[in-house]
């Protein structure tokens, strides 16, 4: 039997439930038995195939190498990194019966286990720099609050660490893989980012500094979406990776470690989403185009088939991804209902009247706008294509300015915080600052933003003389 596509919760009334709702019934992930584990079905895994794909090709041609590590860590090398492994010791699994052998940590991240390879690995100047990409999974316990792509107990992600001679050389590789996934996130996903720094409380365990990219979600709450870390030389010393330089002379590596994970897919779902569905960019849509023959008779049926494949053809030499719902057992409702639940940017419709005038409706999803078009106009189709992309971005851009409030005093800031908004503000680098924030408002500091910034203002708490702006708000 097949299952109804009807969409029962709404995104403005109950955006948590209708998030869920369209992720099971768009066939995209199902439920694990175990609380906080998620199966991620072919409709998902398709996106993170070509999100895969499109970071491969970026990473290789600033020449990364992709390797493979594997998922158990010994606890002896887990805890050489003290600041690190105090960091993730809440969130380790751990294998506890293992032969004879000691505690065993299922992979929370894999700076130290890379890193004791490192340490074999490079000799000499001329095995710098080393940069290498991992496509894992990682594990790290989040059974409280859990939510498909955003909060699961493992994950799928790509984690980057690298190796080089200089500091100067580990800062660039911080910042290109930074703007490179903003390049991605903005230009594939439509989402935009707003980059900046963590503060110290909130950097990644074991790093010198990390920047980030954050996003706002529907609801309001910031989306982590990616992180790219100096570690300096944090972890060369105690795991001893070192390497002779020209002039023969011993000295330690500067580090770096970065990556995104299936949150990214999570986020895309819930900023352009609707009560009808998923909506797919076109850029990162495994199919940007679905045919629907409409037919009443086989005959009829022939013929539409034959002007439905010479379109096909047509838009595959067109570079777009185009399919045919050959299906005989529903109704072409129910196609319609199908395809706009899964996201499909265009839909083509063909019937007979259609295909005797040479003639097809284009149905957009991003806009519903329904146009009767010529089979000679299918040209238009990849403009079309390009323009619902850079439509989706404008408009999620809009409403995530519309979210960001700037505030020149605490009174306004908390009455802000209190009533959902984000707040971009001064803040000093006093850390107590930072922490009795936290305390009276549940506000964090999801990034200080590069973008902004004013030697004239002062600390939104404190009122002492500040330059940087953070962004303020709740967060997943």
């Amino acid at each position: 039997m097949i299952k109804s596509n009807h969409i029962k919760f709404k995104k403005a009334n109950n955006f948590s439930d209708w998030y869920v709702e369209i992720l099971i019934k768009s066939e995209f992930v199902d439920y694990s038995p175990i609380k906080g584990f998620m199966v991620l079905r072919p409709n998902g895994y398709e996106i993170w195939e070509f999100l895969q794909d499109i970071i491969n090709k970026k990473l290789k041609k600033s020449g990364h190498r992709n390797a493979f590590l594997p998922i158990l860590i010994p606890e002896n090398l887990l805890v050489k990194e003290k600041n690190h492994f105090n960091g993730f010791n809440p969130e380790v699994f751990w294998v506890s019966k293992y032969g004879n052998s000691n505690k065993l940590a299922l992979r929370p991240t894999s700076e130290t286990l890379a890193y004791f390879f490192y340490s074999k690995w490079i000799k000499s100047w001329r095995d710098l720099p080393l940069k290498l990409n991992f496509w894992n999974t990682a594990l790290r316990a989040e059974i409280k609050s859990t939510k498909p792509f955003l909060r699961t107990s493992e994950f799928l992600w790509q984690e980057g660490h690298t190796a080089h001679a200089t500091q100067k050389e580990a800062e660039n590789e911080v910042y290109d893989i930074l703007f490179m996934y903003k390049n991605i996130i903005e230009n594939e996903l439509a989402i935009p980012v707003i980059i900046g720094k963590k503060t110290n409380k909130e950097k990644f365990v074991g790093a010198v500094y990390t920047t980030a990219l954050e996003s706002i979600m529907p609801d309001g709450k910031s989306l982590q979406m990616g992180t790219s870390h100096l570690l300096g030389q944090n972890f060369s010393k105690p795991f001893k990776i070192k390497f002779l330089d020209k002039s023969n002379v011993e000295n330690y590596v500067w580090q770096t470690s970065w990556g995104v994970s299936w949150r990214l897919i999570g986020a895309m779902i819930m900023i352009h989403g609707d009560d009808k569905g998923i909506i797919l960019p076109p850029r990162i849509s495994p199919i940007q185009v679905i045919i629907i023959p409409i037919y009443y008779s086989l005959q009829e049926l022939e013929k539409i088939l034959a002007v439905a494949n010479k379109i096909q053809n047509a838009l595959v030499n067109k570079n777009v991804r185009i399919e045919i719902d050959k299906r005989d057992n529903v109704t072409p409702g129910f196609k319609f209902n199908y395809w706009e639940l899964r996201g499909i940017p265009l839909r083509i419709e063909i019937g007979p009247s259609d295909m005797n005038k040479q003639k097809f409706v284009l149905v957009n999803r991003y806009t519903k706008e329904k146009k009767c078009m010529n089979i000679n106009e299918l040209d238009e189709i990849v403009n079309i294509l390009e323009t619902i992309q850079n439509a989706m971005f404008n408009y999620v851009k809009k409403s995530i300015n519309e979210k960001i409030v700037e505030v020149k005093n605490y009174e306004q800031f908390k009455i802000h915080i209190k009533n959902g908004k984000s707040v971009m503000a001064p803040l000093c680098k006093n850390e107590l600052c930072e922490m009795k924030i936290k305390q009276e408002t549940n506000a964090d500091v999801r990034v200080i933003t590069f973008n902004k910034t004013n030697s004239s203002k002062k600390c939104i708490y404190c009122n002492s003389r500040c330059s940087e702006w953070s962004l303020f708000g709740h967060g997943y």
